[in-house]
Protein backbone atom coordinates (compact mmCIF):
# COMPACT_ATOMS: atom_id res chain seq x y z
CA UNK A 1 0.00 0.00 0.00
CA UNK A 2 1.30 3.53 -0.81
CA UNK A 3 1.94 6.05 2.45
CA UNK A 4 0.80 9.10 2.41
CA UNK A 5 2.88 12.35 3.48
CA UNK A 6 0.63 12.90 6.04
CA UNK A 7 -0.69 10.26 8.63
CA UNK A 8 -3.62 12.34 8.89
CA UNK A 9 -4.53 10.58 5.37
CA UNK A 10 -4.02 6.99 6.65
CA UNK A 11 -7.92 6.12 7.29
CA UNK A 12 -8.08 8.03 3.80
CA UNK A 13 -5.97 6.36 1.13
CA UNK A 14 -7.43 2.99 1.70
CA UNK A 15 -11.49 4.49 2.10
CA UNK A 16 -10.17 5.70 -1.22
CA UNK A 17 -9.15 2.81 -2.90
CA UNK A 18 -12.01 0.89 -1.69
CA UNK A 19 -14.45 3.63 -3.33
CA UNK A 20 -12.85 3.16 -6.35
CA UNK A 21 -12.97 -0.46 -6.51
CA UNK A 22 -16.69 -0.53 -5.46
CA UNK A 23 -17.41 2.20 -8.20
CA UNK A 24 -16.48 -0.02 -10.73
CA UNK A 25 -18.50 -3.16 -9.04
CA UNK A 26 -21.60 -1.08 -8.54
CA UNK A 27 -21.71 -0.26 -12.04
CA UNK A 28 -20.35 -3.89 -13.58
CA UNK A 29 -23.22 -4.85 -15.85
CA UNK A 30 -25.78 -2.31 -15.98
CA UNK A 31 -26.73 -1.53 -19.05
CA UNK A 32 -26.96 2.38 -20.71
CA UNK A 33 -30.51 2.19 -20.76
CA UNK A 34 -31.06 0.97 -17.31
CA UNK A 35 -28.51 3.63 -16.10
CA UNK A 36 -31.33 6.35 -17.29
CA UNK A 37 -34.20 4.86 -15.27
CA UNK A 38 -35.68 6.29 -12.10
CA UNK A 39 -38.25 4.46 -9.85
CA UNK A 40 -41.88 5.73 -9.82
CA UNK A 41 -39.97 9.69 -10.85
CA UNK A 42 -38.83 9.65 -7.49
CA UNK A 43 -34.78 8.61 -7.53
CA UNK A 44 -32.11 9.95 -9.40
CA UNK A 45 -30.73 7.67 -11.96
CA UNK A 46 -27.68 5.74 -12.21
CA UNK A 47 -25.82 7.95 -14.69
CA UNK A 48 -26.99 10.89 -12.07
CA UNK A 49 -25.51 8.83 -9.00
CA UNK A 50 -21.94 7.80 -11.46
CA UNK A 51 -21.68 12.00 -12.12
CA UNK A 52 -22.19 13.43 -8.67
CA UNK A 53 -19.79 10.28 -7.29
CA UNK A 54 -17.25 11.70 -10.28
CA UNK A 55 -17.87 15.31 -9.74
CA UNK A 56 -16.90 14.72 -6.03
CA UNK A 57 -13.64 13.46 -7.27
CA UNK A 58 -12.90 16.52 -9.14
CA UNK A 59 -13.58 18.62 -6.14
CA UNK A 60 -11.43 16.75 -3.73
CA UNK A 61 -8.80 17.04 -6.23
CA UNK A 62 -9.72 21.29 -6.78
CA UNK A 63 -9.17 21.24 -3.21
CA UNK A 64 -5.98 19.55 -3.29
CA UNK A 65 -4.47 22.07 -5.73
CA UNK A 66 -5.04 19.79 -9.00
CA UNK A 67 -6.57 22.17 -11.97
CA UNK A 68 -8.66 20.00 -13.27
CA UNK A 69 -12.90 20.50 -14.15
CA UNK A 70 -15.23 18.33 -14.24
CA UNK A 71 -16.45 18.32 -18.14
CA UNK A 72 -20.20 17.66 -16.75
CA UNK A 73 -19.87 19.85 -13.34
CA UNK A 74 -22.79 21.95 -14.59
CA UNK A 75 -25.11 18.70 -14.55
CA UNK A 76 -23.35 17.51 -10.70
CA UNK A 77 -21.43 20.44 -8.79
CA UNK A 78 -23.07 20.15 -5.24
CA UNK A 79 -25.27 17.49 -5.92
CA UNK A 80 -27.83 19.58 -8.31
CA UNK A 81 -30.90 17.86 -8.57
CA UNK A 82 -31.17 15.62 -11.59
CA UNK A 83 -33.05 17.85 -14.60
CA UNK A 84 -34.70 15.40 -17.20
CA UNK A 85 -34.42 18.34 -19.72
CA UNK A 86 -30.55 17.57 -19.35
CA UNK A 87 -28.46 15.39 -21.53
CA UNK A 88 -26.80 12.79 -19.28
CA UNK A 89 -23.41 11.35 -20.60
CA UNK A 90 -23.03 7.58 -21.00
CA UNK A 91 -21.93 5.52 -18.73
CA UNK A 92 -19.13 4.59 -20.94
CA UNK A 93 -18.27 8.69 -20.80
CA UNK A 94 -18.14 8.55 -16.82
CA UNK A 95 -16.13 5.52 -16.73
CA UNK A 96 -13.70 7.27 -18.91
CA UNK A 97 -13.37 10.46 -16.80
CA UNK A 98 -13.17 8.17 -13.80
CA UNK A 99 -10.40 7.02 -14.85
CA UNK A 100 -8.73 9.60 -15.69
CA UNK A 101 -9.39 11.41 -12.39
CA UNK A 102 -9.09 9.36 -9.94
CA UNK A 103 -5.20 8.45 -10.14
CA UNK A 104 -4.67 12.03 -10.28
CA UNK A 105 -6.51 12.93 -7.09
CA UNK A 106 -4.88 9.81 -5.36
CA UNK A 107 -1.60 11.08 -5.95
CA UNK A 108 -2.37 14.71 -4.69
CA UNK A 109 -3.79 12.64 -1.50
CA UNK A 110 -0.72 10.89 -1.54
CA UNK A 111 1.21 14.04 -1.64
CA UNK A 112 -0.82 16.28 1.25
CA UNK A 113 0.94 17.44 4.20
CA UNK A 114 -0.28 18.42 7.20
CA UNK A 115 -0.39 22.17 7.18
CA UNK A 116 -2.06 21.81 3.57
CA UNK A 117 -4.74 19.52 4.93
CA UNK A 118 -5.39 21.68 7.97
CA UNK A 119 -5.88 24.68 6.04
CA UNK A 120 -9.42 26.43 6.48
CA UNK A 121 -11.59 25.55 3.91
CA UNK A 122 -15.28 26.60 4.15
CA UNK A 123 -18.14 24.85 2.99
CA UNK A 124 -20.98 26.73 5.02
CA UNK A 125 -22.21 23.95 7.13
CA UNK A 126 -21.84 26.07 10.22
CA UNK A 127 -21.93 23.11 12.76
CA UNK A 128 -20.08 23.72 16.16
CA UNK A 129 -18.79 20.07 15.90
CA UNK A 130 -16.96 20.32 12.15
CA UNK A 131 -13.70 22.37 11.67
CA UNK A 132 -14.02 23.27 8.45
CA UNK A 133 -10.71 22.62 6.94
CA UNK A 134 -9.38 20.48 3.79
CA UNK A 135 -8.57 17.16 5.98
CA UNK A 136 -12.69 17.38 7.19
CA UNK A 137 -14.01 18.23 3.27
CA UNK A 138 -11.60 15.17 2.14
CA UNK A 139 -13.81 13.11 4.80
CA UNK A 140 -16.96 14.42 3.95
CA UNK A 141 -16.12 13.56 0.38
CA UNK A 142 -15.36 10.10 1.11
CA UNK A 143 -18.77 9.89 2.88
CA UNK A 144 -20.72 11.16 -0.25
CA UNK A 145 -18.77 8.80 -1.89
CA UNK A 146 -20.05 5.60 -0.04
CA UNK A 147 -23.82 6.96 -0.01
CA UNK A 148 -23.57 7.25 -3.95
CA UNK A 149 -22.23 3.53 -4.23
CA UNK A 150 -25.04 2.13 -1.62
CA UNK A 151 -27.69 4.18 -3.52
CA UNK A 152 -26.42 2.87 -6.89
CA UNK A 153 -26.03 -0.77 -5.03
CA UNK A 154 -29.72 -0.22 -4.23
CA UNK A 155 -30.53 0.92 -7.84
CA UNK A 156 -29.06 -2.71 -9.09
CA UNK A 157 -31.25 -4.24 -7.29
CA UNK A 158 -34.30 -2.87 -7.45
CA UNK A 159 -33.27 -2.65 -11.65
CA UNK A 160 -32.77 -6.38 -11.55
CA UNK A 161 -29.28 -7.15 -11.46
CA UNK A 162 -27.25 -8.89 -8.84
CA UNK A 163 -26.00 -7.84 -5.80
CA UNK A 164 -22.81 -5.80 -5.71
CA UNK A 165 -19.33 -8.03 -5.52
CA UNK A 166 -16.35 -7.07 -3.92
CA UNK A 167 -14.02 -8.11 -6.11
CA UNK A 168 -10.74 -6.30 -6.74
CA UNK A 169 -9.19 -4.87 -9.59
CA UNK A 170 -5.62 -6.03 -8.93
CA UNK A 171 -4.47 -3.82 -11.91
CA UNK A 172 -6.15 -0.80 -10.31
CA UNK A 173 -3.84 0.95 -8.26
CA UNK A 174 -6.36 4.51 -7.61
Amino acid sequence: MDTPKSKKLDVIIPAYRMHSQSFLNVLDGISEEDAMKRIDGKTNHVVWMAGNFLNMRYGLGWVLGLQEEDPYTELFFQGKALDESFNYPSLEELKKNFHAISPKVYQKLLEAKDEELDEIFEIGMNAPYFIENKLNFTGMCMGREDYLCGQMGLMRKILGYPGMKYDTHENLEY
